[in-house]
């Protein structure tokens, strides 16, 4: 068996791992109309993605237990991601999701689909009557830019295991792919990619991504940042460098 050129493969959810963005579609359903204005506004560069996330969810107007009904009933996995999750785990590869979207729905979408094994790391929002309560128990020690941090998703497992893997799609993808030993871009991403520099093979499904990955022979060489360029130092101008790490 030939051997594989990585040691671990970090997967987005939204947009990924589900081909809708659940956060998005929970949001065009549940929420003010002005959510998709912050959401351009991170899309541009002026919010980062945590501060986008509080200002999102403190627009919506359902109950959690509402939500999770709406996206288990309409939103089903890439029906390639289980076979691929399965060889992964028989190949000895290390898979964990990274989400940086509402964080509540991933486990059980994950569960439904058979793959309550795979680790995640997201976001905790909790939505409840007096509003959404927050916890970031996977950002940046000291970076308030993201929620989840996935640059330090894919750092902490190559310093652990070897070479690493990311595949994503979109915006908040993109710290992924600036760190990884090997990147599966597409949509979003790909255009990030090709405008930054960064190597990446296209995918469409998850068997892309499995024969990508029996094909080549080792990561490219490439220069990384010395720090995230998304990085953002806390401080009074960023209402996201106020919350508490934990729920309260």
């Amino acid at each position: 068996m030939t051997p594989l050129p990585v040691a671990a493969v970090v997967v987005d959810f939204d947009g990924t791992v589900c081909p809708k963005d659940v956060s998005e579609e929970l949001l065009g359903a549940f929420a003010e109309p002005g959510w998709w204005e912050v959401d351009l506004a991170f899309q541009r560069g002026e919010v980062g993605s945590r501060e986008c996330l509080v200002r999102q969810a403190r627009m919506v107007r359902a109950t959690q237990e509402e939500m999770l009904a709406f996206a288990l009933e309409r939103f089903p996995l890439d029906p390639t991601f289980r076979p691929f999750a399965e060889w992964a785990r028989g190949r000895g590869l290390e898979l964990v999701v990274a989400s940086d979207g509402m964080g509540f729905y991933v486990e059980p979408m994950l569960r439904r689909a058979g793959l309550a094994w795979v680790p995640v790391l997201t976001n905790e929002v909790r939505f409840e009557p007096e509003g959404p309560r927050f916890a970031f128990p996977h950002a940046h020690e000291a970076c308030v830019g993201c929620g989840t941090c996935k640059m330090r998703a894919v750092l902490d497992r190559r310093e652990r295991l070897g070479p690493v893997a990311f595949v994503g799609e979109g915006h908040s993808d993109r710290y992924g792919a600036l760190y990884a030993d090997l990147v599966f871009a597409k949509d979003q991403l790909a255009e990030l990619c090709w405008a930054e520099g960064v190597p990446y093979r296209p995918w469409e499904t998850f068997e892309d991504v499995r024969r990508g990955l029996e094909a080549v022979g080792e990561p490219p060489r490439r220069t990384r940042p010395s720090r995230c360029p998304g990085w953002t130092e806390p401080g009074p101008a960023s209402p996201a460098s106020t919350l508490p790490s934990q729920l309260r």
